[in-house]
């Protein structure tokens, strides 16, 4: 990870990523490193995932090291939880023990991928009930939410929030437009989530909600939506208290990384990409 992060720093948030897409759809199971093949629907072209998940070789490398020492022991879906957690210490976050032991499932869900996870165009309601669904509460969320103080954002995730629906100023918005235009095209041009420190692990996402100026609704709505009542408050004791954030983000990531897959049996996978024959 340490390479990684050297190359290009924006691979830590992909990391980070892949370990929430993972983790909300079957488990930290590794489902989402599966490929497609003639008896396998995988998740990586499910609506939240098909073009924005990236960072799989990394995870493919890092098992390739990890299989030549030491064979059919540890699996993908805890090099992907070891890796998000080392992701975010490399950035300047913070870090954590958790649990390891996670075996690799056998199967992947297309369907669950497309209704278990949050998209940026959602307004906070349903956001909070896949969080809770999911055994996590409010404060988990507003805190994992956190993580989007690394990464970039594709613009056809904010377009819709630049163009209609903005509480930021309009010089910001501006330089946002400017490389998004309303009409479409250029969906896959990029903005970092947190335009101060975009590659730092800090609390400045959530000063940047205060100002209003959130780049996805999803999280805009923590601090701006009148039904947030709760999440507004956290929103503003996090931006105020980066130990606190710190905190809570660390625990919120082992509850989130205890989630598992009660349907497969697993195994520990050869390949993070393929199940076993």
């Amino acid at each position: 990870m340490e390479c990684a992060v050297l190359s290009d720093p924006r691979n830590a948030a992909k990391i980070v990523r892949l370990h929430f897409h993972d983790c909300f759809v079957q488990g930290c199971d590794g489902s989402v490193l599966l490929d497609d093949t003639i008896t396998l629907q995988g998740e990586k072209s499910a609506t939240p995932n098909v073009d924005s998940l990236k960072g799989f070789e990394i995870i493919d490398s890092i098992k390739n090291k990890v299989e030549s020492d030491c064979p059919g022991v540890v699996s993908c879906a805890d090099i992907l939880a070891i890796a998000a957690r080392d992701s975010t210490v490399l950035v300047g976050g913070p870090d954590w023990e958790m649990y390891l032991g996670r075996k690799d499932s056998k199967t992947a869900s297309y369907e669950l991928a497309n209704s278990n996870l949050p998209v940026p165009s959602e307004g906070i309601l349903p956001i909070i009930t896949k969080f809770l669904y999911q055994g996590l509460s409010v404060t988990d969320m507003v805190a994992l939410s956190g993580s989007h103080t690394i990464g970039v954002a594709r613009c056809q995730n904010y377009r819709a929030r630049i163009y209609d629906q903005s509480t930021a100023s309009e010089s910001y918005l501006n330089d946002l437009r400017a490389s998004c235009p309303a009409a479409g095209g250029d969906d896959d041009t990029v903005a970092p989530m947190d335009n101060v420190t975009p590659n730092l692990f800090d609390n400045s996402y959530y000063q940047i909600l205060l100002r209003g100026e959130g780049l996805l609704n999803s999280d805009q709505e923590m601090y701006s939506s009148f039904l947030g009542v709760q999440t507004k408050q956290l929103v503003l004791q996090y931006a105020h208290d980066p130990l606190a954030f710190f905190h809570q983000f660390a625990q919120s990531m082992v509850a989130m990384g205890n989630i598992t897959n009660a349907v497969d049996g697993g195994e520990v996978r050869r390949n993070c990409r393929f199940v076993n024959t």
